[in-house]
């Protein structure tokens, strides 16, 4: 009786584990459409259509964007993935990357610096390989550094100069490496609104700027994605949606 009796309590220990997964399940599934609705689709997971690059760099693999250096044939300056179809200003930018060896990034509000090399400047969501850079502010061709992984900055003039002011520190660099998952996907949510920037990743805030430097700070611009100059790379995007703020 007793391993019946035992069998009966599992059946509904696993019946109620069971029914706690399907709402959980059915929580994140709401709560990613809810994210999504509104949002414009700006890689249909199969061709390159409404994104321009230098060929031969930028392929669809895995159902994702691409960005593939080699040995063979070094590229001679960092190199973007241009978003076609447009420009961005206040926006939410959601998708899913990973990365294998060097340097990447996600330029958003930047500028085409030569468009026969594919090279854009501006502001970059900083990801990489490596333990340092992820999450990271960045301006290309630009300022450089505007908030560490971390940190809350206020940017701005002072005497002709920029001004890089630490407002807040949410955590050491290397205390939210761990949430950045290694050769794997990760979540990255870029906030741009005004003034004012968020850089998250799988859901913990990496940066956050307000940028008052307004002869420096772009209130918009292209969307692009980045092959460093390095060592041979490979970086990979996929389920990209852009929801425009007012």
């Amino acid at each position: 009786m007793y391993r019946f009796g035992s069998i009966s309590r599992w059946g509904v220990l696993l019946a109620t584990l069971g029914s706690l997964v399907l709402t959980g399940c059915q929580v994140t599934t709401r709560a990613v459409a809810r994210e999504r609705a509104g949002a414009e689709v700006l890689f249909n997971g199969t061709d390159l259509t409404g994104w321009a690059g230098v060929p031969g760099l930028w392929t669809v693999q895995d159902g994702a964007i691409t960005g593939t250096t080699t040995a063979i044939n070094p590229i001679k300056n960092n190199t973007f993935l241009v978003w076609t179809n447009g420009t961005v200003e206040n926006f939410e930018l959601r998708l899913k990357y990973r990365i294998f060896n060097g340097n990447s990034g996600i330029q958003y509000r930047s500028q085409v610096v030569d468009a026969d090399k594919a090279i854009v400047g501006g502001y970059q969501a900083d990801l990489e390989a490596g333990k340092t850079y992820s999450g990271i502010l960045y301006e290309e061709r630009g300022r450089g550094i505007l908030a560490e992984r971390g940190q809350r900055t206020r940017i701005t003039e002072v005497d002709g100069k920029t001004k890089v002011t630490v407002l807040d520190t949410v955590a050491k660099g290397s205390e939210l490496q761990p949430y950045i998952r290694d050769e794997d996907w990760n979540d990255y949510l870029i906030v741009a609104n005004g003034n004012h920037f968020f850089h998250y990743i799988n859901g913990k805030l990496m940066s956050e700027v307000i940028d008052d430097q307004p002869s420096k700070g772009a209130k918009s611009g292209v969307l692009a994605f980045q092959v460093h100059v390095g060592p041979p790379m490979k970086v990979q995007f996929k389920e990209i949606y852009l929801k425009r703020l007012p």
